[in-house]
């Protein structure tokens, strides 16, 4: 093992060569009474001797070590070589004799011989277990600084993206009142032009009658002025027009707190610091273990969970676009702010949020046949040639399990324990298909109590949080819901007389969210894991077609926009 100068262990010494005159071997070995250290060669002829054989040797580094030469305080000209057990002082064989009458002693040499032992143990643990494990802790740091920038990095990111989409959504608002203002001027202008024009032909009418009037004045012939002049004497009415209303701008009442709603803020969890594990000693462990995130994510989820409610009213937080799709039908999230976009034809693109596309792959499928695992891969079924395939986060793609006689529709990876959940259809027959993360087939649901088939067509699939496997089958006009043992819970068909179950999601506090695909009734659903109808989230007037969908770590929806590759972002939980 290699050691920089501030790694050398204090017991580190230069080459030491055998103590015998004349030998320059390697010194392995050294001898106890002797105090003398010794090749291999020197200490078997040295057990061999009769003088010596007796003598303990043992390993250099397990040798006890030589009692120092101090002389006694007292008696310059003797040496300490005992301990006086009751004063516990080194004294020499004069002071025992003189100033230490009665008292019991011990030899010095084995005492000394005892500490060092007990400090070289101390310098073992210290350079195998306290400086190694103290070393490990000081990367920890070192990488947690470097997360805590990463961190940093993507909340400005973050930040910096919703200062912009505000901007834009500022600047669509202002370009449609400005475009309303133009229109209510023109239509005010058009108004007042014709007033203006009617009362310039009632002006010229005016004059002429006047000149008519003047032109009976003049006149000599009485008979006209008399009796002619006199019947013609109607003037016409003034015409009534009417003064436009001018219309009112109302400034926003906005303060820098609704902007702070709008643009979100920063906010340090109230939770307690989780404590660096430490490795015990006993078991000398050179890779730390796990610091238990996933329960601390656990907790935070929960604590989140106890403060969400479902809004009055639905928000539109942000908008985005996935390249290189005609127009998305399936949404699946992955890490690090990107996510995976679907077309009808089979088109499989990942993007981030900022609509940058970092790949694309040409598949056979067509609604839910995508999802990531817990690991960051994504997983997505393969109808023509029925198999799953799996995307590692490298780009590699492999297959993953093959199907047999079933095609693979949708699919889903459990965020409980990590299960894939996959839809499948055979000529007439449907199931569902629940396998372990290797890829172990482990349950089959096909059929109810009562021995009906549950599914005909389950295009899209996700899972509850209580483990509830809901299906949208709009061949059955129904989303099923079985528990996890696949025993039938109910079925939702919908508020209206036609129900065709698209896109489906669920969210922390349990609720199913379905589109609706019913022309001309497109909605979003939103229903409680007992399949309780609480409200339509959006409608067709919001653009809502035949679409997908999918819920976030931040509790925000995500739904394609109408027949395109934008995927508008919705806050409905408060």
């Amino acid at each position: 093992m290699a050691f920089s100068k501030s790694q050398i262990p204090f017991t580190a010494q230069h080459y030491l060569v055998c103590g015998t005159e004349d030998c320059e071997n390697n010194c392995q070995f050294y001898c106890n009474p002797c105090h003398r250290q010794m090749c291999e060669q020197c200490r078997d002829e040295h057990q061999k001797s009769p003088e010596t054989k007796n003598h303990e040797v043992v390993s250099y580094q397990q040798r006890k070590r030589q009692l120092p030469e101090v002389k006694c305080q007292i008696h310059v000209n003797r040496y300490v070589d005992m301990l006086c057990e009751q004063c516990h002082v080194p004294v020499c064989s004069k002071c025992a004799t003189k100033d230490h009458v009665g008292h019991t002693f011990i030899d010095l040499e084995t005492v000394y011989a005892e500490k060092c032992a007990i400090y070289l143990d101390k310098i073992t643990q210290i350079e195998e277990y306290f400086l190694p494990t103290s070393q490990d802790l000081l990367k920890s740091t070192k990488t947690d600084s470097t997360e805590i920038k990463r961190i940093m990095e993507n909340i400005r990111t973050s930040m910096r993206a919703e200062a912009e989409s505000l901007k834009k959504l500022v600047d669509a608002v202002t370009s449609d009142n400005i475009k309303q203002v133009n229109e209510q001027e023109k239509y005010l202008l058009q108004l007042l032009y014709s007033q203006e024009i009617k009362y310039n032909d009632y002006n010229s009418y005016l004059n002429e009658l006047a000149k008519k009037f003047h032109g009976y004045l003049s006149s000599k012939n009485l008979q006209t002025l008399i009796c002619d002049g006199t019947m013609n004497l109607k003037i016409d009415p003034i015409p009534e027009t009417t003064k436009p209303v001018s219309p009112i701008f109302t400034a926003g009442q906005y303060s820098k707190e609704d902007v702070t709603k709008l643009l979100g803020r920063v906010t340090v969890p109230d939770t307690k610091p989780e404590i660096r594990k430490i490795k015990t000693m006993e078991t000398h462990s050179t890779q730390l273990k796990p610091r238990g995130n996933q329960k601390k994510q656990d907790r935070v989820k929960s604590d989140v969970k106890l403060t969400l409610s479902l809004s009055s009213s639905v928000t539109k937080v942000k908008e985005y676009t996935v390249p290189g799709v005609g127009c998305v039908y399936h949404i699946s999230l992955g890490k690090s702010g990107r996510l995976w976009g679907s077309d009808d034809n089979g088109n499989l693109v990942e993007t981030d949020l900022q609509g940058n596309q970092l790949q694309k792959i040409q598949t056979s499928g067509t609604d839910g046949y995508h999802t990531v695992t817990q690991d960051g891969d994504l997983i997505y079924t393969d109808i023509k040639n029925k198999v799953i395939n799996r995307i590692t986060q490298d780009d590699t793609i492999t297959k993953f399990i093959k199907t047999g006689d079933w095609e693979p529709l949708s699919i889903h990876s459990s965020h409980i324990n990590g299960d894939i959940l996959v839809g499948m259809i055979k000529v007439i027959e449907a199931k569902v298909t629940r396998y372990n993360k290797t890829g172990k087939e482990i349950q089959n649901i096909q059929r109810d109590n009562k021995g009906q088939e549950l599914y005909r067509n389950p295009n899209y699939i996700t899972e509850n949080i209580n483990g509830d496997i809901c299906t949208s089958d709009y061949n059955k006009q129904a989303v099923v819901v079985v528990n996890k043992s696949g025993q039938h819970r109910f079925s939702y068909t919908g508020q209206g007389s036609v129900f065709w179950p698209f896109g489906i999601c669920t969210d922390l506090l349990g609720h199913i969210i379905v589109c609706n695909g019913c022309f001309g009734n497109d909605s979003l659903d939103i229903i409680d894991q007992d399949g309780r109808f609480l409200s339509l989230l959006l409608t067709r007037q919001q653009g809502i077609r035949r679409c997908g969908l999918c819920v976030d770590d931040e509790n925000n929806l995500h739904v394609r926009h109408c027949y395109t590759n934008r995927v508008t972002v919705y806050k409905y939980l408060q």
